[in-house]
């Protein structure tokens, strides 16, 4: 049967009015979201800061990778290297494993760095922890002379040997980035968004955390830290300088941003440090009453 121009626009009717319907229900949805404070899989958003020198830019990971990103940081700095190191280190992580501890790879390659038990970097259990294989990367950098003024590729490939030398160049500049807000230089630059507490955290095991990456003096004497309040840790903030790039306030953005970067896996909701406090609803914000700068605080999930 022929269609009439009424028939027509009433199938044009009904067609526009289902199109609006799902908007309406998508747009319902979205709200709800929002409003639960589901806005999607947990992410870290590192940011330039003033004056840092890296001209605006921003990274975003997963949590898993921030905390990676974290641990070579403090393993290279607590070996008293300077941000160069680390910057060559986070470039290198970012195009072998794309900072994950990847079980796989060309031939037997393992870990952050696809680094091979067959060539002596240890066993493929030492190789898929990422302190052990963070370190093995800054012992064969420190042997390669005047490496923090090699250009980037110069200085990766001495230690990796890879067939593509030339595509570390790439990760350079997010590589800056991630180094200036870790190793403490740039305040503030690193916030997370977190998965749902599934159970508290355990002020042992961030503790234990803090040992492995730092060494066992980033904490006083055993059981003086977190002793103040239940439920929380407190790392004080050493003026022992190591290098010239090594002072107070630097060691603890250093340690805070470390937190923040851990905070999902170790469930830490809160960390203060020089009168600014980090969550994951409002990240980072000034306190009312400014803080000093002896000690970084991280409040656990209950």
């Amino acid at each position: 049967m022929p269609r009439t121009a009424t028939s027509t626009r009433r199938s044009r009717f009904f067609r526009v009015a289902a199109a609006f319907a799902v908007l309406v229900a998508l747009a319902g949805y979205l709200a709800v979201q929002y409003v639960s404070g589901n806005k999607g899989a947990p992410r870290c958003t590192v940011r330039s800061a003033d004056g840092d020198g890296t001209e605006g830019r921003t990274y975003e990971m997963s949590p898993d990778q921030a905390a990676n990103a974290a641990t070579i940081s403090a393993v290279g700095t607590t070996r008293g290297l300077p941000e160069r190191a680390v910057t060559i280190a986070l470039a290198t992580a970012l195009q072998e494993s794309a900072l994950r501890t990847i079980d796989h790879g060309d031939r037997d390659s393992l870990g952050l760095f696809q680094q091979r038990p067959s060539q002596g970097w240890g066993t493929p259990a030492q190789i898929m922890d990422p302190v052990y294989s963070s370190g093995k990367f800054y012992e064969h950098l420190a042997e390669v002379p005047g490496y923090s003024r090699l250009p980037l590729t110069v200085a990766a490939q001495r230690v990796q040997k890879s067939g593509f030398p030339q595509a570390y160049a790439k990760h350079e500049p997010d590589a800056a980035l991630l180094a200036a807000a870790l190793t403490g230089r740039a305040p503030a630059s690193l916030s997370c968004t977190l998965s749902a507490a599934a159970t508290p955290g355990d002020a042992a095991e961030v503790r234990a955390e803090l040992v492995r990456a730092f060494g066992k003096d980033v904490l006083p004497a055993a059981g003086a830290a977190g002793a103040s309040a239940a439920g929380t840790v407190s790392v004080p903030v050493r003026t022992a300088v190591k290098t010239a790039e090594d002072t107070a306030p630097r060691r603890g953005w250093e340690l805070a941003h470390w937190a923040v970067a851990r905070a999902d896996a170790l469930r830490i909701d809160e960390v203060s440090y020089a009168g600014r406090v980090w969550n994951a609803d409002a990240g980072w914000r000034t306190e009312h009453k400014e803080s000093g700068t002896t000690a970084v605080r991280m409040r656990l999930a209950q």
